[in-house]
């Protein structure tokens, strides 16, 4: 039996979990900062890393008493090193760093991306494929594709050029006055809206796998908000916190269905390709977005393959993934050293297993 802590703290979660062979979730603790954030409509970095530093201590303490294990029971500690918010990584990685100092015990530099992927191994009903497989993780800093060759071996083969997914979702939520995070609030909005109400736009881009939402945003706010003049536009610009007030024959629900629409529609069209191309035996989907009901069935329905997501609950961020890839990390016999720094930018494709 293997037994790993494990902390994430990349962006507005404090997280601790405790897993067991990468499979089964012995505590799963998640202090969410969502109504922190929620007045600023996104994450505010410096109130997020002061809050992880309130938070992380007590989290780890639940994780590892719901656990009913002691330190000498576990195996090594994981924290996610990247990619995310430099101030929020830090308090995770220090964290982490002084568990280890203070036990003996191996600690593993996890990369974010690869958790979201590993999220879908703690599914009850989950079956390993053989490899290739396509991964597709879609989140609210993150729109990637990617093949999985093996465990810890990734060709990254497209993703955002601008916007991710879940950032798309939060900005339109926040132009339609809808609720923070975004995703949840226009999903809600879209079940009584009707997605032929606007035609928005599929960006075309010069990589065949690669995905743009700029645009899509950007029509979305020019066909919900009135436009305002020159003089109130420099005022707008110069106050972030004031957005656009909405036309008066606009129907909220409709604009959520058909930018909901447009978005899977373009996912989707970018994971049948590559799986097509590249003869994969399944698709694994993962990240925030990826508990979107409607990005899950469309992707059911256009695929012959097997197609794969976690739990809800396990969607958007949480240690229980950082800890079953720190799983496959810690029995390919990868180790971090205690001077690790965070990183901010850090590509899946990067982070392979060390010899």
């Amino acid at each position: 039996m293997t037994a790993i802590l494990a902390i994430e703290t990349s962006c507005d979660e404090t997280a601790a979990a405790v897993i067991i062979d990468g499979l089964t979730i012995k505590s799963n603790i998640v202090a969410s900062q969502i109504d922190l954030h929620a007045q600023f409509g996104g994450v505010f970095p410096e109130l997020a890393s002061r809050a992880h530093a309130e938070s992380i201590s007590a989290v780890a303490e639940q994780a590892m008493t719901e656990a009913e294990l002691t330190y000498a029971d576990l195996d090594a500690i994981a924290v996610t090193q990247g990619p995310g918010l430099v101030g929020s990584l830090l308090v995770g990685i220090n964290f982490a760093k002084g568990l280890a100092l203070a036990t003996g015990l191996p600690l593993l530099g996890i990369n974010h991306l690869e958790g979201h992927v590993y999220s879908l191994w703690l599914a009850p009903d989950f079956v390993e494929v053989e490899f290739p497989v396509l991964v597709l993780i879609v989140s609210g800093g993150h729109s990637e594709l990617l093949i999985m060759c093996a465990h810890g071996l990734y060709q990254r083969i497209g993703g955002t050029i601008d916007d991710a997914a879940g950032e798309a979702f939060d900005k339109v939520g926040r132009t339609l006055g809808l609720p923070f995070p975004g995703g949840p609030a226009i999903e809600g909005a879209a079940r009584t809206g009707a997605i032929e109400a606007f035609d928005f736009p599929r960006a075309k881009t010069d990589g065949a796998y690669d995905l743009s939402f700029s645009g899509l945003k950007t029509a979305v706010m020019r066909a919900a908000t009135i436009k305002p003049s020159g003089r109130r536009r420099g005022k707008l610009e110069g106050r972030a916190e004031k957005r656009a007030p909405l036309r008066d024959d606009v129907n909220i629900n409709d604009v959520a269905a058909a930018f909901q629409n447009a978005v899977t529609d373009a996912l989707v069209t970018s994971a049948c390709r590559a799986a097509r191309d590249f003869q994969v035996n399944a698709v694994y989907l993962s990240g925030g977005v990826s508990a979107n009901q409607m990005l899950r069935e469309k992707l059911q329905a256009k695929l012959n393959l097997p197609v794969c997501f976690p739990p809800v609950s396990l969607c958007t961020d949480n240690a229980a993934m950082i800890g079953a890839a720190a799983h496959f990390r810690y029995r390919a016999g990868h180790r971090s050293p205690l001077d690790f720094e965070a990183r901010a930018n850090w590509r899946l494709s990067e982070h392979v297993y060390a010899n």
